[in-house]
């Protein structure tokens, strides 16, 4: 398996039509909202095409992939990595990193940067040990089997940033934002390749991990056999797949 802290490169092609299947949700748009408060200077830390920032203040959108960087509209971009950010001491309010710090190569020197170029720090991530749990990787095992040394363990990005606490970010039946588990309602939709590819952890592997658990699941749904194993989702309007919202610096 390749870690994603390696394949930063491979974002300009998973990065391609990220806007369609990887929409901001509006329920974890409010949730993030909310942390970042009323703060008026934010930067946004692995930008991506700038899901969940606010629009309605000052804020910089800093990527490393230039095809993401192409999706943002905002209209301060910076191509750059979290872990050498080029900005002054304390010059924001906020600094949020959505989904991003899993990829990048230095976990505690990224999140010192947080740290040091804002007084606030908003970082969505997941706990792995709950996601492993997710019923997708019942057809696809190599989701539990990749080199986990690029994923960041939830009880050390609380610890580098000076806080024990963690809110669960919930995923709505409906989810928007195509992340690894918007779909855990919607098994269907895992099927489509284009939906795929817009998650790391799926397109990251290889077509020989991918393939034969694709076939399962389209021959499950079929026969009924994913729907009579995981009946007691169906009657759910949420769940709780391990995504988390880190709060810390002051004010947190």
């Amino acid at each position: 398996m390749t870690p994603a802290s390696r394949s930063l490169d491979r974002y300009d092609t998973i990065g391609v039509g990220y806007r369609t299947n990887r929409q901001p949700d509006p329920r974890w748009a409010a949730q993030i909202h909310a942390a970042i408060g009323d703060a008026s200077r934010v930067v946004n830390v692995g930008a991506g095409a700038g899901s969940y920032e606010p629009f309605d203040r000052f804020v910089v959108a800093l990527e490393p992939s230039p095809v993401m960087l192409a999706q943002h509209s905002g209209s301060r971009r910076v191509r750059g990595a979290a872990e050498h950010l080029p900005f002054r001491d304390r010059e924001f309010d906020v600094a949020m990193a959505i989904l991003t710090v899993h990829h990048w190569t230095d976990l505690g020197g990224g999140l010192d940067e947080l740290r040091r170029v804002a007084r606030r720090q908003v970082v969505l991530t997941f706990d792995h040990e709950v996601e492993s749990s997710f019923w997708l990787s019942e057809y696809v095992p190599a989701m539990r089997a990749q080199d986990h040394s690029w994923v960041a363990p939830l009880d050390g990005v609380m610890e580098r940033l000076g806080t024990d606490h963690a809110d669960v970010v919930p995923v709505p039946h409906d989810c928007i934002d195509g992340v690894m588990a918007a779909y855990w309602r919607r098994p269907e939709r895992y099927l489509d390749p284009e939906v795929r590819a817009n998650i790391s952890g799926l397109a990251l592997l290889s077509d020989a991990d991918i393939g034969p658990g694709m076939n399962r699941l389209a021959a499950d749904l079929e026969s009924g056999a994913w729907h009579e194993r995981h009946h007691d989702l169906l009657a759910l309007d949420e769940c709780d797949v391990g995504y988390r919202l880190v709060v810390a610096g002051e004010d947190a």
